[in-house]
């Protein structure tokens, strides 16, 4: 019997993983991660079906599932090191770039500090409820193509991986919550799915751009490529590459934001074929495969809704990477993910630092 200690979110996904590790014969032990976000402590019906995750209504909700399946629960408080993220994602937008600071909560908190508490705990494994899977010490896709979740993954520690497992990975969602309906866990078996930044409870994230980095002047003008100003704006952390609507520049003709130019505060725009990219340029690769030392061709995954597209990668030798499109790609956006796949497989990722032509 393996110690596994699992990440409990007081959602469906997690509180299904504790079934099913508890169905395995592992010793699970349950850990909730506080992080000082409260904005969705309130009724689930005054948060128009849409839900977060970790305030202190998911705290109670993963207690009462730990307690219904008789596992050690704990609840331990990351608002310090989740604080960072914070101070990530307005940094990101300041700069002029589009932040993911989920990927950032899974590489520095959920499998940075997890794996650390676990240690502490004498676990063999932990446990999270994201759909993916790891299949001999190889990171792959979850089963569930629509709730597929390695693309926000590529970041864990390749030495991690053997540690680590997915209940829910081999498993579709309407099986998932067919799990927690036979193990009567009322109240989280029709649980909402998590849709919103959980420290972006109005679902603007200008206003917490602004209050975390209330000296920041970014406003600035819109303009196209050869210089001439269509408008003006008040913050470029209100846009993001390839944004069409709210640019209130009028004219009757389509312009897409194509750049966002932090030095001069710049929201530069054109047509939609000028957001057409042959590849990028990303930095902080971390590899789930040996660093390869000659061109590899995979497929490249530029946001978490993008299909993937066939490509070629080359390891640079800072730690970046340089990926070449077999076609061209829309809006690839300084500051988002790059995975990069083997088929089912995760070869690892990085940040899309530029787009190139």
């Amino acid at each position: 019997m393996a110690r596994v200690v699992l990440a409990m979110s007081g959602g469906v996904d997690s509180s299904a993983s504790a079934v099913l590790l508890k169905k395995q014969g592992h010793e699970v032990i349950g850990l909730f991660m506080r992080t000082g976000t409260h904005g969705h402590d309130q009724p689930d019906e005054r948060r128009d079906n849409k839900k977060g995750c970790c305030s202190a209504i998911d705290a109670g909700d993963a207690r009462r599932v730990a307690d219904k399946l008789d596992i050690p629960f704990y609840a331990l408080d990351f608002e310090s090191e989740f604080n960072r993220i914070i101070d990530y994602f307005a940094d990101e937008y300041v700069r002029g770039r589009t932040p993911n600071p989920c990927v950032v909560c899974n590489n520095w908190l959920k499998f940075g500090q997890l794996w650390t508490f676990g240690q502490k705990l004498g676990a063999d494994f932990i446990a999270t409820g994201h759909y993916a899977q790891v299949r001999n010490g190889e990171l792959h896709k979850g089963v569930d193509a629509d709730k597929d979740q390695s693309y926000v993954l590529h970041g864990i520690k390749r030495e991690v991986l053997p540690h680590l497992l997915f209940p829910v990975g081999g498993y579709t969602k309407p099986q998932i919550r067919q799990f927690a309906r036979e193990a009567s866990l009322v109240g989280v078996a029709e649980k909402p799915d998590s849709v919103e930044i959980c420290f972006v409870p109005s679902g603007n994230h200008t206003d917490v751009v602004r209050a975390r980095r209330p000296g920041a002047a970014t406003a600035g003008v819109i303009a196209e490529r050869d210089g001439t100003v269509l408008g003006d704006h008040d913050g470029i952390d209100r846009y993001t590459i390839g944004q069409r609507k709210g640019l209130n520049i009028g004219g009757g003709k389509k312009r897409f934001v194509l750049e966002l130019l932090a030095e001069t505060n710049t929201v530069v725009v054109g047509d939609e074929s000028d957001l057409l990219s042959s590849g990028l340029v990303a930095s902080g690769m971390n590899w789930l495969i040996d660093p390869p030392t000659e061109p590899l061709t995979c497929v490249a995954k530029i946001r978490y809704r993008h299909a993937g597209v066939p490509a070629t990668v080359t390891a640079l030798p800072d730690g970046g990477a340089e990926v070449v499109f077999d076609a061209p790609q829309p809006a690839v956006t300084p500051g988002q993910a790059l995975a990069l796949y083997d088929g089912t497989r995760v070869l690892g990722g990085g940040w899309i630092e530029l787009p190139t032509k």
